[in-house]
Parts: C-alpha cells; sequence; structure tokens
C-alpha cells in the first residue's frame, strides 16, 4: 500500500488481532492432529479478515493469524528478521517503496514461481508484475496486491464557499495542470482565508513524483535527485505554495492531521484509492457528502502499493504460498476494493470487471470511485525506484515541512533536503 510514510495511523486504528511474537520464535507451528497455523504480516488493515476466515472455513486444518505493526517498524523488523534466520512471518507484505531493498535479499524468499506464480504473470498490470520479479523474470519475489491509482479528493462546501465549481467533471477541468492545480489555490486562498487549500507539501510533491518515470534514481540505481530537473521543478512549486499559505502544515497521518481533516482545515488532499478510508475513518459522519474525488492533474498516477512474499525461513512454504496466492486473487482483490479499506486491484481484469468498474462511495457523494481509480491506474507511467528511494524521500519531505513552519525559505529547503540526501546515501 503506501510510501514509508503513509497509513500509520492505520496500523493502530486497525480493528484486527496483532500477533505478539518474540523474534526467536517460529512463525509457523503444527498444532494436535497434525493442524497448521500460518501467520500473515502486514503493515494497516489490508481487508484480509473476512478473506482468511473464507479461507480457514475451505482449508480445514489450517489457522491463519495476523500480525499488524507499523509501516517502518514492519519493514525494519524484516530485514533483522532475514538477517537473523527466524521470527519472520509465512507471508510478509512489503511496500513497493521498501521492494527494492529487498529484492536484493531474494536469496531468503521463496521463489513463488516453484508454486506456480508464471500462470498469474498476464493477470497483472505490466509494470506491477515485474517490480516484484528478478531473474530476468524467473524469480517471484511477491504478488502484488493494490495499486493506489491517484485523483483529489476534495470539500464541495468549501469549493462553493469559494466559488469554484462544484461538479466533479467541471473540477478536474481546473487542474489540467500542477500549476493550474496551484493556480485553482492561489483563487480558493482569495476567497476563503480561513482554510488551506491542500493538507501537506509532503503529499502533494508524492503525487507529482509519483508520476514520473525517473524521479531520485535512474534506470541504473544511480542517483540524479540533483540534476533531474523535474525533482527541483516539483519541490518548487510545492515549497513556494506552501510558502504562501497554501498548505494546512499538517504532518501527513498524525493526529493532527486527522484532526485537521475533520475539522475540515483544507480544501483538497491528493488522493489514492487507498486514502478514500482514511479520509472518511477521520472525518466521521460529520464528513459524509462533503467529500468528492475528481481527476488528479497530470492524468494518471500511482502512490503506493504492496506485494506479499513468503521468507524461506517458514516450516510450511507451499501452504504459505497458497495462502499469498489467494489473498490476491481477482475476487479477493475485488472485495477489499469494494469494501472498508478501498485498496484498489492490480490485476487489468479486476480493474475491468463491473464489480469494480461500478462500485461507488456514498460517503464521497456517490463518487463512482471504482472508474475513477482504474482509469488513473491503467494511464500511469510506471516510476522507478531505487534502492535506497526511501532514504532519500525522507529529506525531501522533512525539507517541505521546514518552509511550511516558516523556518525555511524555498530555496534553503531545497538545499538543505539535497545536503540530508547525500548523508544519507552513505548508510
Amino acid at each position: 500500500m503506501g510510501p514509508s510514510h503513509i497509513r500509520r495511523l492505520l496500523a493502530a486504528a486497525a480493528g484486527l488481532t496483532v500477533l505478539v511474537t518474540l523474534t526467536g520464535c517460529s512463525s509457523a507451528s503444527a498444532g494436535s492432529g497434525g493442524d497448521i497455523t500460518l501467520t500473515v504480516a502486514t503493515f494497516s488493515d489490508f481487508g484480509y479478515k473476512p478473506l482468511i476466515a473464507a479461507y480457514e472455513k475451505s482449508h480445514p486444518g489450517i489457522t491463519v493469524k495476523e500480525r499488524v505493526s507499523q509501516l517502518d517498524q514492519h519493514h525494519n523488523s524484516l530485514a533483522t528478521q532475514l538477517a537473523s534466520g527466524s521470527g519472520a512471518a509465512d507471508v510478509v507484505a512489503i511496500e513497493e517503496g521498501y521492494l527494492p531493498k529487498f529484492r536484493q535479499l531474494s536469496d531468503k524468499f521463496v521463489n513463488l514461481a516453484d508454486y506456480g506464480a508464471l500462470r498469474r504473470k498476464d493477470e497483472y498490470l505490466p509494470y506491477k508484475w515485474s517490480q516484484a520479479t528478478t531473474d530476468q523474470g524467473k524469480f517471484v519475489l511477491g504478488y502484488g496486491t493494490d495499486v493506489g491509482g491517484l485523483a483529489i479528493c476534495y470539500r464541495r462546501d468549501l469549493f462553493r464557499q469559494a466559488g469554484l465549481p462544484t461538479d466533479r467533471e467541471d473540477v478536474g477541468r481546473l487542474w489540467p495542470t500542477w500549476d493550474d492545480y496551484f493556480k485553482a489555490g492561489d483563487t480558493f486562498r482569495s476567497k476563503v482565508k480561513d482554510h488551506a487549500w491542500f493538507d501537506s507539501a509532503g503529499n502533494v510533491f508524492s503525487a507529482m513524483m509519483n508520476q514520473t518515470e525517473i524521479g531520485f534514481f535512474d534506470r541504473s540505481d544511480s542517483y540524479v535527485a540533483d540534476t533531474n530537473p523535474d525533482v527541483k521543478k516539483f519541490f518548487s512549486a510545492t515549497s513556494e505554495a506552501a510558502a504562501d499559505g497554501q498548505s494546512a502544515n499538517l504532518v501527513p497521518f498524525s493526529q493532527q492531521w486527522n484532526a485537521g481533516i475533520k475539522q475540515g482545515k483544507m480544501a483538497t488532499i491528493t488522493c489514492p484509492a487507498w486514502m478514500t478510508g482514511l479520509i472518511q475513518t477521520a472525518a466521521g459522519t460529520d464528513g459524509a457528502g462533503k467529500w468528492d474525488i475528481a481527476s488528479v492533474p497530470g492524468g494518471g498516477g500511482n502512490w503506493g502499493g504492496s506485494f506479499l512474499t513468503v521468507p524461506k525461513q517458514g516450516k510450511h512454504a507451499k501452504e504459505a504460498a497458497e495462502l499469498a496466492d489467494f489473498l490476491t486473487s481477482a475476487d479477493s482483490e475485488k472485495k477489499i476494493f469494494t469494501g472498508p479499506t478501498g485498496s484498489l486491484p492490480s490485476l487489468t481484469d479486476a480493474l475491468s470487471d463491473p464489480a469494480v468498474q461500478n462500485t461507488r462511495k456514498a460517503y464521497f457523494n456517490d463518487a463512482p470511485t471504482g472508474r475513477i481509480f482504474a482509469a488513473s491506474a491503467k494511464n500511469l507511467r510506471p516510476s522507478f525506484r531505487g534502492t535506497k528511494d526511501q532514504q532519500v524521500r525522507i529529506p525531501f519531505a522533512n525539507a517541505l515541512q521546514l518552509v511550511e513552519q516558516r523556518k525555511e525559505s524555498p530555496a534553503a529547503a531545497w538545499s538543505k533536503a539535497l545536503a540530508d540526501a547525500e548523508k544519507n546515501l552513505k548508510h
């Protein structure tokens, strides 16, 4: 699902059973009569609870437990578990931003091709499938779960207050480009002084960067943020908008960010499919019907998405691979999308299926979320992620926060982001 700072609050709020284990303990065990217990480790609510119940019913003798932790903690723990050779769950989710790091450790994972994964290659969006393969496609590290599919969520009541159009098609026509989006923000702020245009400069910057084919690293995994004109262009545009007061200055996914959504402190939020669940949870019943969804500037895009992997150290690789296969099947991904989490399928047929295409969210003024997000996912240009992509993104997000807090100018923040990114590359 999302990049390094996304969905931290969901992990805490997820209504799931958290399985607490010691690092040295095996994650799968055989009970009386040869029964098998499998553990699935994720970093937020992936919407698996009803799927697991159905799987246990159709697979007598198999019990599935979920282990949920926060995003960074989840991936840091996995790295430690792989290094020590014990403690990893049988099925482990890896977020796309972390995937390049774990691709380098593919010898620690089961090759899902040994359990029939290659038959599913044509089911996936091509870029999604290739992200999790190595050895010229012969090694399948993980089954893709969701893709982000970018859009813009907006407050109809605040748009009306500013004299802006409120119909989602008209709103989308306001901002064919990001420059137009920021111009619309200037218009909004000239009419509505006590509300910001967007929630967080970091979130806007992430959405813009996720539309680029080459971002912080080129395809040879060389760091290019200091020479790639898109990085500076997007950073400058976002930081200048923040300096002009368009940002609500909220740390993404923090308690303050949730409170800001509930209080209506911003008119727009860059909105991948999974964001709709967070907004609905944060805004509560008072926000129903006030929010709507329009197309994202620049056309298609993606923010987030994960993969289910099977570490080698587990004792039941075959059963774990079968479970991962089931949880990422077309039927499962369609049920997840139409459920509370709203995570968008990464399978081409599922994206075109009427069950997805016809999905609407009553909370968001009955927005046709299936059509909006599926179109965005199909139109995206895959964004290359370097091995140290996560380490580099953090300094840029931190620098943007300094602009929002009026502690640095856009120019000074840019210099600091470059300097701090260079330091992180050395670790």
